[in-house]
């Protein structure tokens, strides 16, 4: 475990780009305790806002809180959403390049939620306009020359039209690619370096696995056809499993003593995998301590960082246990 600690440490100074779909993650609080008349349904007093950074900006956040470098290049809509997720991340240690699209509008996450339940979710989406998009382009090419690790969050808003052309650019000058992946279409991550779905979104693009067998030769034959190095397939209580591309695999189990809320739980996954891939730590040690930032944050409501002290905490309460 002292070892672990000190490569917590030597997440510091990594220069991680993140690019992908950001979004505005609003939490609504209050009390039930009447049923509407118009319709049979209860009736909230809202007593509580709060606003976190979401999607690819929940990655970044959770980079950060690792003592990383890093910088986020997204598509933000001109409104106020837009503007209020600018602020949250002015904030923080992220170098945020957000381009302002006024034809669309920034994605937001709205959250009602009661007694520490989630009562509804409500989403506005809109896609982001190709001639902004082309711009983050443009962006990436200079951010690449300063970045030791680029992570690709993927969540399905639109924003990641050119994602083969960042892949090519990226591996063109040696800079390993993770990717976050949505949706069935794995083949728009071809030569990236390393993919991290979870485990039903793996299944959702290549069929349900009846046993662990099945997995792991639906996982080889994944990484040949798309000529990625690595695989990692998280699969929430029974931990993570990665893949490589010579064929061997790690499995760590799970580190969560209390699961609350497993909402961005594969943001810290991708943050810290990435983070450590990029500062040269071992497959074994960034799983390691993937796993314990992740039990972190799923003992949380909503969208989470851990930062690299907090890991480092429940290392060293390892070692007296």
């Amino acid at each position: 475990m002292t070892t672990l600690i000190s490569a917590v440490e030597q997440l510091r100074g990594t220069r991680v780009l993140v690019v992908g779909d950001v979004m505005l993650d609003r939490y609504w609080f209050g009390g039930v305790d009447r049923i509407s008349p118009e319709a049979p349904v209860p009736v909230i007093g809202i007593t509580d806002t709060e606003e976190r950074p979401g999607g690819a900006a929940n990655v970044a956040t959770n980079v950060a809180a690792l003592g990383a470098k890093c910088t986020l290049l997204s598509v933000i809509g001109d409104d106020e959403a837009g503007t209020h997720l600018t602020d949250l991340l002015s904030h923080s240690d992220i170098a945020a390049s957000l381009h302002r699209d006024f034809a669309s509008a920034t994605t937001v996450k709205l959250r009602i939620i009661s007694r520490n339940q989630q009562l509804l979710r409500a989403d506005f989406e809109q896609t982001p306009g190709y001639e902004v998009l082309s711009r983050c382009m443009d962006d990436i090419r200079v951010k690449l020359r300063d970045t030791d690790v680029l992570i690709i969050s993927d969540y399905g808003k639109g924003g990641l039209v050119h994602i083969a052309d960042m892949i090519h650019r990226a591996r063109e000058v040696d800079i390993p690619v993770m990717v976050d992946p949505k949706g069935k279409d794995f083949s728009r991550y071809r030569g990236a370096t390393f993919i991290t779905p979870n485990r039903r979104e793996f299944e959702d693009a290549f069929g349900p696995c009846v046993d662990e067998a099945a997995l792991f030769a639906r996982a080889k034959s994944t990484i040949a056809e798309l000529g990625v190095e690595k695989l990692l397939i998280t699969q929430s209580d029974k931990g993570m499993t990665l893949f490589r591309q010579d064929g061997s695999s790690v499995h760590k189990s799970a580190r969560a003593r209390e699961v609350y809320d497993v909402s961005g739980a594969g943001d810290t996954v991708i943050a810290v995998m990435a983070t450590a891939f990029g500062s040269g730590l071992p497959d074994e040690s960034a799983m390691e301590l993937a796993n314990v930032a992740a039990g972190i944050v799923v003992g949380r409501l909503g969208t989470a960082a851990a930062t690299k002290e907090e890991i480092s905490g429940v290392l060293l309460a390892d070692t007296v246990d």
